[in-house]
């Protein structure tokens, strides 16, 4: 079965390319319009429309989704999203089940050019874009990105791992940039997310990509980061993301 399914997988992984093409280039010169000519809620939209769309694609090999957020999450508060980290398809369905909360994300710098809409949206869109190799401009980037979220109200989504997860299994948290979030914005909440199976759509690599996937996103209660010490509350966040990972 396992045989069959993955040779199904070809034709449909050519589809699915072909549709996330068209949609990286059709959007690319969208969000420009939508940015340059109408501002940030136009262009909030239109990335909203794209993430939709790129869900929409891996619906093309069969995959399906499981989403799960408390209804109690704060509006208009900044917050900080921590989830595990397995796959790409780990994005999407953050921004756009939890698109009422305006997350942003911290990408590493590679990903601010060549790829049509990603790089636009990461550049303009109030995410920030870390040099892994310069912890200095890492850091100032992060205390920009903190004031940033403060004065805006929206959310900052960390993949504290540092890597995805091939296999799905969790990674040790590492601590410095939760540090430095949870530090600038003590009136903030932290929502943990508990992201599984988006490591299975790469298991072959990027091609080709596995039938029949239940990507599963669950957003927990959030917490109020002042209401812990610092440490103890990244050890809170990381035993609550970590106790919803399964195979």
């Amino acid at each position: 079965m396992k045989a069959l399914l993955k040779l199904i997988s070809y034709p449909f992984s050519v589809l699915f390319y072909l549709f996330f093409g068209i949609t990286i280039l059709v959007f690319h010169p969208l969000q420009w319009a939508a940015f340059n000519w109408f501002g940030y809620s136009a262009h909030k939209k239109m990335v909203d429309a794209f993430n939709w769309t790129l869900l929409r694609c891996l619906n093309v090999v069969g995959t399906t989704f499981s989403i799960k957020i408390d209804k109690n999450i704060p509006e208009n508060v900044p917050l900080i999203i921590v989830s595990n980290h397995q796959s790409m398809w780990d994005i999407s369905p953050i921004s756009w089940y939890l698109r009422k909360y305006h997350p942003k994300f911290i990408s590493k710098v590679e990903l601010g050019k060549g790829i049509p809409s990603i790089s636009f949206n990461l550049r303009h869109g109030g995410s920030i874009l870390i040099d892994r190799k310069n912890p200095r401009q890492a850091i100032v980037e992060m205390v920009k990105f903190s004031k940033y979220l403060q004065t805006h109200n929206r959310s900052g989504v960390i993949f504290p791992e540092g890597t995805r997860s091939k296999t799905g299994a969790p990674k040790p948290f590492r601590r410095t940039g939760l540090q430095t979030l949870f530090k600038k914005i003590p009136d903030g909440y932290v929502v943990p997310v508990t992201i599984n199976n988006s490591w299975k759509l790469q298991r072959n690599g990027m091609f080709p990509i596995q039938m029949g996937v239940c990507l599963e996103l669950i957003a927990h209660p959030a917490i109020k980061i002042s209401d812990f010490e610092v440490e103890e509350l990244i050890d809170n966040v990381e035993k609550t993301v970590i106790s919803k990972i399964h195979e």
